[in-house]
């Protein structure tokens, strides 16, 4: 539902000689790619505190994959329709938060959108509509209505058989959010987690400069719409530019109302602020779901939460607090 843009955002960084310095390592984890950034006072602590945060993204993996048969998620999953589940409290609040969320958004966003029936293709080629029948058949089983939490016994119960859920489009924001808390405690000043363009930010750099985010533009990559200073946030780009489906001589991008079936049109790329990346996750990928105006009426109540629309024409719109010109 989801995908995330590397090339939209950039951090930048001047190293000179402080007593600290800015030790950087990429992986690969959860199915993308991270970039983790530290600022340490040696090597040796550096790759220390790298990997205090790569062992905090894989615990979050096999907490909340869907992949993994013996997660939590998954047994939650197998167990649609027949018996609630008993879960961890940390999963239980993650899927209440979702569902927090999913009203927000009117169901723009919802966990259940892991049941879709994959219908579409989106490989940029021209392709017959599915019909009504299929569309409407391919999201039955989606709706976060019928996610029953029982707090008491701290258990989650999918009421419909064949049910899904899953954290594609607010998992990884999740795992940078709790990856940089538990560098914080360790005693990590400063630092990055990039998660596949999820950009989770605190502290400055080493020279006493904050941290430094372009957002590009999606139709010239050679030009940005802005230089955004991060300190203690984070920053979201979704975009839908390079999966798509023409059908009819219309252009469909690949991410779909998890309500109708039907893929959105009208909007680029979308990037939000926030203070959590997962907050920042889910509302980056329902913007495109709910529109430009429907999107920005949303973010504008949020407290401390911004967003940058790029439409399908180029132009911007942006939330209250931001104010840009195209470079």
């Amino acid at each position: 539902m989801k995908t995330n843009l590397l090339f939209a955002i950039v951090f930048l960084w001047v190293n000179f000689s402080y007593s600290q310095s800015i030790y950087k390592r990429d992986l690969g984890l959860m199915g993308s790619k991270f970039d983790i950034t530290v600022v340490a006072n040696s090597e040796e602590e550096g790759n220390t505190f790298i990997d205090k945060a790569v062992q905090e993204i894989q615990r979050i993996e096999n907490l909340i994959s869907s992949w993994k048969a013996t997660s939590q998620t998954s047994v939650i999953n197998q167990n649609a329709g027949i018996k609630p589940v008993k879960v961890d409290d940390e999963l239980f609040q993650l899927i209440k938060r979702s569902i927090a969320i999913s009203k927000i958004t009117d169901g723009a966003f919802d966990l259940s959108y892991a049941a879709i029936d994959r219908i579409w293709n989106f490989n940029g080629q021209e392709t017959p509509m599915p019909s009504p029948s299929e569309i409407a058949a391919s999201v039955e089983k989606i709706g976060y209505q019928y996610i029953e939490l029982n707090e008491k016994e701290s258990s989650v119960f999918l009421t419909k058989k064949g049910m899904k859920i899953g954290f594609g489009a607010i998992g990884k924001g999740y795992a940078a959010d709790k990856a940089k808390d538990l560098l914080i405690k360790a005693g990590v000043t400063a630092g990055i987690i990039n998660a596949s363009g999820d950009m989770n930010t605190w502290g400055k750099q080493p020279n006493g400069n904050p941290w430094k985010i372009a957002i590009t533009n999606p139709l010239d990559k050679t030009k940005n719409y802005g230089l955004f200073e991060l300190e203690n946030q984070t920053v979201v780009t979704s975009g839908n530019y390079e999966k798509f489906v023409i059908i009819d001589g219309k252009r469909y991008a690949h991410i779909i109302d998890p309500r109708t079936g039907m893929p959105t049109q009208g909007i680029l790329s979308v990037s939000v602020f926030a203070t959590k990346a997962e907050l920042a996750d889910a509302l980056a990928t329902s913007i495109f779901v709910m529109g430009v105006d429907a999107g920005l009426n949303v973010i504008n109540q949020l407290p401390q939460v911004e967003a940058i629309i790029v439409k399908s024409d180029g132009s911007l719109a942006t939330s209250t607090h931001i104010n840009i010109s195209t470079k």
